[in-house]
């Protein structure tokens, strides 16, 4: 009798171990900072940032198979200093923020990278209602119950049908993201 119940403790003990340990760690964002720069006439640089930014982020660089990270940005608050350039990236001939009012950003897989703390992940990226993959290194560091995930990765704006191919805009433009968290 003694051993049917050591065996049933055993077994319920190894069954919660193995679901703790399978579990993704849930991260709660508390700030974010997207930031972005783009080349445009004359070989000078614009920068701006979102705001905006929701997400949810299940996590655990021990355990990558339950990984998932899902984020939006709302388009309206682009900030790039200059009131009547932000008008035109709101308009229809850039990010249609009426019509597409998110960016947003769903990971399909997660895989560790070959330095300490960096991290691969694939994500598919929605704007203006259209949606590729990318491939966006990262890096998470952890203190305790908080984190950090930081992100820069480059995306063609006219794949997405942001504004047309110019002479005085770059095609490319690099994005920044930092994520502090907490569990």
């Amino acid at each position: 009798m003694n051993r049917k119940i050591i065996l049933y403790i055993s077994l319920i003990i190894s069954t919660l171990s193995y679901y703790i340990e399978t579990k993704a760690q849930s991260w709660k964002p508390v700030t974010a900072a997207i930031t972005f720069k783009i080349k445009h006439s004359l070989g000078a640089t614009a920068e701006g940032s979102f705001k905006g930014f929701a997400g949810s982020i299940n996590f655990d660089p021990m355990n990558l198979a339950t990984a998932s990270i899902k984020a939006t940005i709302d388009v309206k608050t682009i900030d790039t200093g200059i009131n009547l350039r932000d008008n035109t990236m709101r308009s229809n001939d850039y990010f249609g923020a009426e019509k597409y009012p998110r960016i947003s950003m769903v990971s399909t897989k997660i895989e560790k990278a070959i330095k300490e703390n960096e991290f691969i992940g694939y994500f598919n990226l929605t704007i203006k209602n259209v949606t590729k993959n990318v491939k966006i290194p990262f890096t998470f560091t952890q203190n305790n119950a908080q984190g950090v995930f930081k992100a820069s990765f480059s995306v063609n704006r006219t794949e997405y049908g942001v504004g047309e191919k110019s002479a005085l805009l770059g095609d490319t433009a690099t994005i920044f993201i930092t994520i502090n968290t907490q569990q």
